[in-house]
This record gives structure tokens, C-alpha cells and sequence, in this order.
């Protein structure tokens, strides 16, 4: 297996830097069939980059013996609080500064350079809000195909493993309204006085650092980021995976499988599958998670 370390910049000026594995071309390592795809972008989670996350590294070593080059990216989201270069100056990302509406230009920019080395059927699939980011990618481009954010006529599917539902009147109305209530209320009076790159310490939807306008811009009322509005302008072959430990435990992910079935059509396009046993991370689980990506890969149609 070829492994390449790889840099795109975005359109906006932003470096951001990736793996991409290649299968060998040789005819004794070759796949038996022709794979559907030609190349997957393979998206890290919060906080997470693209050589840190084991999931990813799994997935990315069955893409590649299935004969698909993986390549395995940053966003400008990339580990807790980062530096990314800029066009002129650094600047400052991570998953505490970041706007999710941002990666629109980040998966452009790896889409791009996968087309510029002659790749023409690629997906893209994303772990937690790796998968939301790359719905979002192409819901948006499916409402917005003249924006400098496009083309993305390559992507062929999507695989979105448990991305979660980002909503502010579920996280209001659950178990834990008082406290997500009292940590947005706190954010958005820290943005409305102007300091919204204040950093604080958020304990749901998740733990982590997050600056003030951070924490609007994901769980805010306009919910631009809920992932059932956006599922609807997706018309890409879609397979989204869950764990029922996950799907049980968390709010951010109950009920989500069933609502991703309930769409209305067309929606024959559209699997979701919740593997027994599976939290957010698969530990334990990832033989049945490696599987039924593969299962869903096989049987996309020549495209």
C-alpha cells in the first residue's frame, strides 16, 4: 500500500493537510471485482484530525484492500484548538473556534484535489460531526450549485456514520434542557456583549472547549445543521450507521435512526443501519461496522 502525505488549500486560503492511501496496482493484490468507487474522503470527528482517530484508520485499510484509495483528511476543525496557515497570516481553528459552515469549503478543496489526480467516482464518508459536515457539504450544494463552493459532480455516495442530530428545541425539551438551557443562554449573552471567541467549558451535548460563538453557531435555533432537513436535499446513494448503545444513551442520537426512515420519498436512495452493541466510538464493534459498509459498497450500482 502507497501512502502519500497530502495538502490542499481551500478557497478562502486555508492549508489543510491529509493521508491518502492508494491500493497497490499490482494483479496479485487486486481486488476481485471492480469497486464502485474510485476514491472515499474519509472526515474525522470533533476534536479528532486525520492520523489520530483508529476508527478511521480501520476504515481506511478495508477501503483500500476493496481497491479504493482513501484519503484520509483535516478540516479546518481539526483537534481541540489548532493553528491553520492562512493567505496572509495564521489562523486560529480547532473544534473550539470552528463554524461547521465552513467545512463546505474544506471537502470542496479535498474533493478537488482527488479530481485533479484523475479520480472521478469518490464518496465521501464521515465519522460523528464528520459525517454531518459531509451531509452538509452536499445538502448545501444540492440548494446552491453556483456558489464557489462547487463543483462537486464527482461525489458519487455519501456514508455517514453516526452523525448526530444537532437540535436546540430537542436538547431544550430533554432530560438535560436545564443544562444545555443554561449553557447556550450564557453563550449567547457572551456573543451579544461581543466576546463571542470567549472560550467555555461545555458538558453537553459533549464535553469539550468551545469558544461562546462556537457553541451558538452548532446548537442554536436556527438549527441549520439538523440533520433531517438536510438528509432531505441529499439525493446521493446514503448509507447512515448508528450504535444502539449510542442511539440508547445519548439524545443527540435517540430516535434519529426511525426519523432518518420516516423521510418522505423519494427516499429509496437512503439505508440506515444501527449495529447491537455499538457505542459512538464502535469499540468492540467494528468487524460488524467494516462489514456492512462493504455490504452497502458492493452493492451500489456501476455508476
Amino acid at each position: 500500500m502507497q501512502v502519500d502525505l497530502v495538502h490542499t488549500t481551500t478557497a478562502d486560503g486555508l492549508r489543510l493537510c491529509g493521508a491518502l492511501e492508494i491500493p497497490p496496482t499490482s494483479s496479485d493484490s487486486a481486488p476481485a471485482s471492480e469497486p464502485p468507487l474510485d476514491a472515499i474522503v474519509c472526515v474525522h470527528g470533533t476534536g479528532s484530525n486525520f492520523y489520530a482517530s483508529t476508527l478511521m484508520e480501520a476504515i481506511a485499510s478495508r477501503l483500500v484492500e476493496l481497491g479504493i484509495a482513501a484519503l484520509r483528511v483535516n478540516t479546518r476543525g481539526h483537534d481541540g484548538i489548532s493553528t491553520t496557515s492562512g493567505r496572509t497570516a495564521p489562523v486560529r481553528g480547532g473544534a473550539a473556534y470552528e463554524r461547521v459552515d465552513d467545512c463546505r469549503f474544506d471537502l470542496a478543496a479535498w474533493v478537488a484535489l482527488l479530481a485533479a489526480r484523475g479520480y472521478r467516482r469518490i464518496g465521501l464518508l464521515g465519522h460523528s460531526l464528520g459525517g454531518l459536515k459531509c451531509i452538509y457539504t452536499l445538502a448545501h450544494a444540492a440548494t446552491n450549485a453556483s456558489t464557489a463552493h462547487q463543483p462537486l459532480e464527482h461525489v458519487r455516495a455519501l456514508l455517514a456514520i453516526s452523525p448526530p442530530r444537532l437540535s436546540n428545541s430537542v436538547f431544550r425539551a430533554s432530560t438535560h434542557g436545564p443544562e444545555f438551557s443554561a449553557a447556550f443562554d450564557a453563550a449567547q449573552a457572551l456573543v451579544d456583549a461581543g466576546r463571542g471567541d470567549t472560550l467555555m467549558e461545555s458538558t453537553f451535548p459533549l464535553p469539550y472547549i468551545v469558544s461562546a460563538a462556537g457553541y451558538v453557531d452548532k446548537y442554536g435555533p436556527h438549527e441549520r445543521y439538523q440533520i433531517l432537513k438536510l438528509l432531505a436535499e441529499v439525493q446521493l446513494p446514503t448509507l447512515i450507521v448508528y450504535g444502539s448503545e449510542e442511539v440508547a444513551r445519548n439524545i443527540a442520537f435517540a430516535g434519529v435512526p426511525e426519523a432518518i426512515e420516516a423521510l418522505p420519498p423519494p427516499n429509496d436512495h437512503r439505508r440506515v443501519a444501527v449495529i447491537a452493541g455499538a457505542d459512538h466510538f464502535y469499540a468492540g464493534a467494528r468487524s460488524e461496522l467494516l462489514a456492512r459498509l462493504e455490504r452497502w459498497l458492493r452493492k451500489l450500482p456501476a455508476i
